[in-house]
């Protein structure tokens, strides 16, 4: 089992679902930020970046500017942690998006294949077989370095971000990598939107 540390990214317009805060969605009476906190309980630290209303006791921050992006966002999350000068960060950092319904299940496939030594990180692969960056873990020292040498004006971009990073895909069911970003995702997973 890896020690890990664990950012969880909760922000975002939602404007394809009309302005909605998708992490205060929920699937089965349970929230989509709830759902991706409970994947996470097994981290040594965990930071929402967000938005989102969060759990009493539970560690919060937000990216400068707000809605700058998931690099931002994960910018702040680590920089919160203090992965960025701490010498008590863990060795791996899990990344989660908090729109995502199957997140336990996920997170349990992603957390039972240890990384191999060449591995700066491990993603799940969605159906086409694309790494899945917001659903992985990551060798914090590569991360931290990524995030130190964003250029400037500064990587906005997950992928470019992470790509220079040796990642290991690892595939899923699709069930576990399907996020809500539509009408029509939420339709699927039974959620009701407002309005």
């Amino acid at each position: 089992m890896i020690e890990f540390d664990a950012v969880v990214l909760a922000g975002g317009r939602g404007s394809r679902l009309g302005g909605v805060r998708k992490p205060e969605l929920a699937v089965a009476g349970r929230r989509l930020v709830d759902r991706a906190l409970a994947a996470a309980a097994g981290a040594r630290r965990v930071i929402v970046v967000g938005d989102a209303e969060v759990p009493e006791g539970v560690p919060h921050t937000r990216e400068d500017p707000p809605y700058g992006g998931p690099v931002e966002a994960l910018a702040a999350g680590m920089a919160y942690l203090g992965s960025l000068a701490s010498p008590r960060c863990a060795p791996w950092v899990l990344v989660l998006a908090s729109d995502l319904p199957e997140v336990e299940a996920a997170v349990t496939r992603l957390l039972a294949h240890p990384p191999q030594d060449e591995d700066d990180g491990v993603c799940l692969t969605g159906e086409d077989g694309r790494l899945q960056w917001l659903l992985g873990y990551y060798r914090t020292d590569a991360l931290k370095a990524r995030l130190a040498d964003r250029g400037d004006p500064p990587l906005t971009a997950m992928h470019r971000l992470v790509s220079p990073l040796r990642l290991r895909g690892l595939a899923a069911e699709p069930r576990l990598t399907a996020d809500v970003d539509t009408p029509e995702d939420a339709l699927r997973w039974g959620i009701d939107l407002p309005g």
